[in-house]
């Protein structure tokens, strides 16, 4: 008996996946990230073939893929994770009280826990004909073969339905020879994600390619008595066809659920945790119905998959609480975007650009300065950031006279212009830390079925590492996957260790006062024990950031550079940037340098535009010693290879220049005295510039300050680089004092709220100026307390790292391996 009990303990649970489909497969691979040996798994799907790709076979359909071109997991895939797979046998039974499911061919296999993804079927307009040979729907393999097949000895196709699957249906017949005319109840195309002007532009464009369009007609039967002939429409007149697709809706598939007693209504209904009414069962995909809502889009579904399995693995702390949606569609030649509702209100405002030249419109429908809905034709990649607005309910007044334009809030990426990146050549380079290009990311995506940016990430290295190519990734996997991308969710996990965003991490190291990694690992029940390269990095800055009175810093935790305390270089070697404070330097300190690149033999010196001099090819086991030479001279860290605080670039302000209103050079020194030194969650830049006339480009740095005749104005999140954005106005003060107080108070503002690789810019914009002006500008109280903490943190920060490691710390970073015979 204890041998009996003794094997049950160690013998897995027995999980069933009825649904062979995207959602419920996706399920599977979440699942076995988080819990890989949990279940013995068993797979039934009603297609013959292996999890596919369904929203690409349009480009099937199209002829600019195959079908082996679309499947996502092979049936090697399931062997080796040991899944029994059982295709082109679906499930017509389930025994609750059993706990079993009964196939077609009579197989029965018992179950702990049960998933369902039976998706949708499409519907067919109960009319006379309408079960006639060559009246089909457009949902599987199926279909598209019996498409290509019609199109082969057929010549007229009619498509009735022109929303997006249908379009995309119409288009591949027409590619494929057909004489192709779509049938449309409504008087405009994709009602349901198109404004009447975007509606009339698609229409015009797909008339140029060469398809008919009946708009407000409504079909009254179907012609033929073998076959499909034609169809007959309400007024009375007819149209010939001999093949009738359509597409003018989904149902979802609950047939079998409600065969079983589970609760139905529009579809599957399951609670929060994608559960049924029987909490053995759960479901996923185009069958449920969550809370009165029912999806068609992949991105969805997808997360529907991560709150599954999050349960399926007994974490118990996901959540699914309903999605907004996005829909590009899919049609060669057309670039189409919406989102959101777009549609105007009573007490909506709307913003439209339009220029029928280039074919081109935008329209952004507010609601109290934030984003509702979107509706985009012609120039569709700031989409996935308008969508992001949407979600995540920014407040736009700070940039709203720009916002039609496009993003502008990516700084320095290095690696293309965001905006236009379908345009880029395959050979451009998208990720320059690992060195990957479009053509890599674009490859991965299409050959491994890729629909996240954390599945780019692992098999691309494109975004892995400093991140700030994160925004041309996400557009390209946006341009490339259309509606199946899968977007950030409102709240995007730190890594795939945690379900917790950046924000929960936050907050939860200041209200539980955790001051430790390995008690935040466990405080929020982290999947992995250690971390990872991507929240570990992220935690040990948050840490720092709120407690640096008794957070103790982990070297291990950072990326090279920082732990090197130099910036390597394409051939191994680094640069060495010592600080000079706001620029200015003396004959003995310029002496100082010569003579130390002259000792180590440093092959080149560059004067930068932070106004320091960089000295390149600097061996690392000749770091320390350099280092102790320039301490010795006066000189400490200038942090140019650390997510820190830079440099702060000046002019020659009133001492000097006959334009200067101010004493801009000595206030530079001031304000790098104080900020010098400081961790931040990304590179940090200040100016101060003497004049309007802004040489010191202060209007483009994180932190600027524009000297005037009566005082200084203040500006905010302005970066350069290869999408320039001009900073907000903060306000204007009369003192230094006042400038170096609301200096302290905004850095420290940004160092405890913004997530970590998030530059001043993207932060400003997404929490808002307003915000950042009742925290700094409304609430003094508040403001003299943050730039307290800040100078308080700035006393274990202003320790120079040069001067350490000179004296021996560290040692183990900088001596070279012994290779022994």
């Amino acid at each position: 008996m204890q041998k009996i009990l003794k094997q049950r303990k160690f013998m897995k649970e027995r999980l069933v996946l009825v649904g062979n489909g995207m959602a419920g497969v996706r399920t599977l691979e979440e699942l076995l990230k988080l819990a890989p040996e949990a279940y013995d798994i068993t797979v039934f799907g009603a297609e013959p073939h292996p999890n596919y790709n369904r929203i690409m076979l349009s480009p099937v359909l199209a002829g600019e893929k195959t079908i082996d071109d679309i499947i996502l997991n092979h049936r090697e895939w399931y062997a080796s994770h040991g899944i029994t797979l059982h295709t082109g046998d679906p499930v017509v039974e389930i025994d609750r009280v059993n706990c079993k499911v009964i196939s077609e061919s009579g197989l029965e296999v018992s179950y702990d826990r049960l998933l369902l993804a039976t998706g949708s079927n499409p519907f067919i307009i109960p009319v006379p004909g309408s079960d006639l040979p060559g009246v089909i729907g457009f949902r599987d393999i199926a279909d598209v073969d019996a498409m290509l097949a019609a199109a082969k000895t057929g010549k007229k196709a009619v498509v009735i339905g022109g929303g997006l699957l249908g379009l995309e249906a119409a288009n591949g017949l027409l590619l494929n020879g057909m004489d192709v005319t779509v049938v449309h109840l409504m008087d405009i195309l994709m009602e349901r994600q198109l404004d009447k002007t975007a509606a009339e532009m698609l229409r015009k464009s797909l008339e140029d390619k060469g398809l008919k369009f009946l708009m407000e007609t409504q079909t009254a039967g179907v012609l033929g008595e073998d076959h499909v002939t034609g169809l007959r429409f309400a007024d009375g007149s007819e149209i010939e066809a001999g093949l009738v697709v359509m597409a003018v809706g989904i149902r979802p598939n609950m047939e079998l659920a409600q065969k079983a007693g589970l609760h139905c209504e529009r579809g599957l209904v399951v609670n929060d945790t994608m559960q049924t009414y029987d909490p053995r069962i759960y479901a996923v995909g185009e069958c449920v119905q969550h809370r009165g809502q029912c999806y068609g889009l992949v991105a969805p579904l997808f997360e529907q998959a991560r709150v599954a399995a999050n349960h399926l693995a007994k974490m118990g702390i996901a959540r699914y609480e309903g999605s907004v949606t996005s829909t590009k569609l899919k049609v060669t030649g057309i670039d189409l975007f919406s989102a959101g509702e777009f549609n105007q209100e009573e007490g909506d405002e709307t913003l439209v650009l339009q220029d029928p030249a280039r074919n081109l419109y935008k329209k952004l429908v507010l609601k109290d300065n934030r984003i509702k809905g979107a509706v985009m034709f012609g120039d569709t990649m700031d989409g996935t950031w308008y969508f992001q607005l949407l979600r995540e309910g920014t407040d736009i007044s700070a940039f709203r006279n720009t916002i039609l334009f496009g993003q502008h809030d990516l700084g320095d990426a290095g690696h293309g212009d965001e905006t236009r990146v379908a345009a880029l050549s395959d050979d451009a380079e998208i990720c320059g830390c690992n060195g990957v290009t479009k053509g890599d990311v674009v490859n991965a995506i299409q050959t491994k079925g890729l629909f996240t940016l954390d599945d780019v990430r692992a098999h691309t290295k494109a975004s892995a590492s400093c991140g700030s190519c994160t925004g041309l990734v996400e557009a390209i996997l946006s341009s490339t996957v259309g509606e199946g991308y899968e977007a950030k969710p409102s709240k995007k996990p730190v890594c795939g260790c945690t379900e917790h965003s950046h924000d929960d991490v936050i907050t939860a190291i200041a209200e539980h006062k955790l001051k430790d990694m390995r008690v935040v690992f466990e405080h929020l029940e982290w999947k992995t024990p250690d971390g990872c390269a991507a929240c570990r990095p992220a935690l040990n800055y948050y840490l720092l950031a709120r407690w640096p009175e008794e957070y103790q810093d982990d070297p291990q935790s950072r990326y090279i550079n920082e732990r090197a305390h130099g910036n390597i270089q394409k051939d191994g070697t680094y640069s060495v940037v010592p600080r000079m404070f706001g620029g200015l330097c003396t004959p003995s300190d310029l002496r100082a340098i010569a003579d130390v690149c002259d000792k180590y033999g440093v092959p080149e010196m560059k004067v930068t535009g932070g106004q320091r001099i960089d000295l390149f090819g600097v061996k690392k086991e000749d770091l320390p010693p350099m280092w102790k030479d320039l301490t010795d001279a006066g000189f400490v860290s200038g942090h140019a290879y650390g997510k820190s605080m830079r440099t702060v670039k000046t002019c020659a302000g009133d001492t000097w220049c006959r334009f200067g209103t101010q004493n801009s050079t000595g206030l530079g020194v001031k304000l790098e005295q104080l900020t010098w030194g400081s961790w931040m969650p990304h590179k940090f830049k200040l100016a101060v510039s003497g004049c309007p006339r802004n040489c010191a480009e202060a209007t483009i740095k994180d932190f600027g300050v524009v000297c005037v005749d009566s005082g200084y104005e203040l500006h905010i999140g302005g970066n350069g680089g290869i999408k320039v954005r001009v900073t907000d106005l903060l306000c204007k003060v009369d003192t230094e004092q006042e400038v170096l107080e609301y200096c302290g108070a905004f850095t420290q503002m940004y160092r405890e709220e913004a997530h970590y690789l998030e530059r001043t810019a993207p932060w400003v914009e997404r929490v808002g100026l307003a915000y950042i002006k009742e925290r700094i500008l409304e609430d003094e109280e508040g403001r003299k307390a943050l730039c307290e903490r800040f100078r308080i943190g700035q006393k274990y920060a202003q320790i120079d790292p040069w001067k350490e490691r000179a004296q021996g710390a560290a040692a183990h970073e900088f001596t070279p391996l012994k290779i022994t015979a």
